[in-house]
């Protein structure tokens, strides 16, 4: 009987280093993504699984999961004869280069236009204003 042999393809890459050009994800990588960094990796059939109906083929969502590879969003093992797939990016790095390029892009970089647009736009309670200046407060605190 073969045994299954388990060999990391991808090197550990950094999306600030590999992207200067940042784009977004479409909505399928991203819905891949989402799986993944919930489960910090899994095959393509555990991904399709996750998935919300109708599931996607099995070759689309192998087709995403190389894409993102491509785009240094994902690296992977081959685990003979399959690829297990697992974030190369936290979320947390996503969201922050996300929201970075929204700053930059909509509001000239400035977090007080940010924060006014969606206080304007928004109904914000007093309890979350509370919150929102509690935590404003203490991030000037800490630093």
């Amino acid at each position: 009987m073969k045994e299954k042999t388990t060999k990391k393809v991808m090197p550990e890459r950094r999306l600030d280093i590999i992207h200067k050009d940042f784009k977004e994800l479409t909505r399928a990588e991203e819905e891949v993504m989402n799986i993944l960094w919930r489960s910090n990796g899994n095959f393509v059939y555990e991904i399709i699984e996750e998935m919300s109906d109708p599931k996607p083929a099995y070759t689309t969502v192998s087709t995403v999961c190389r894409i993102l590879v491509s785009k240094g969003f994902l690296n992977y093992q081959l685990q003979s004869p399959s690829h297990r797939y697992y974030p190369a990016i936290s979320k947390e790095e996503y969201t922050d280069k996300m929201i970075g390029n929204v700053m930059q892009n909509y509001f000239n970089n400035s977090f007080k236009q940010l924060v006014s647009f969606f206080a304007e736009k928004k109904k914000v309670s007093d309890q979350e204003r509370e919150e929102i200046i509690a935590l404003l407060s203490h991030a000037t605190d800490e630093q």
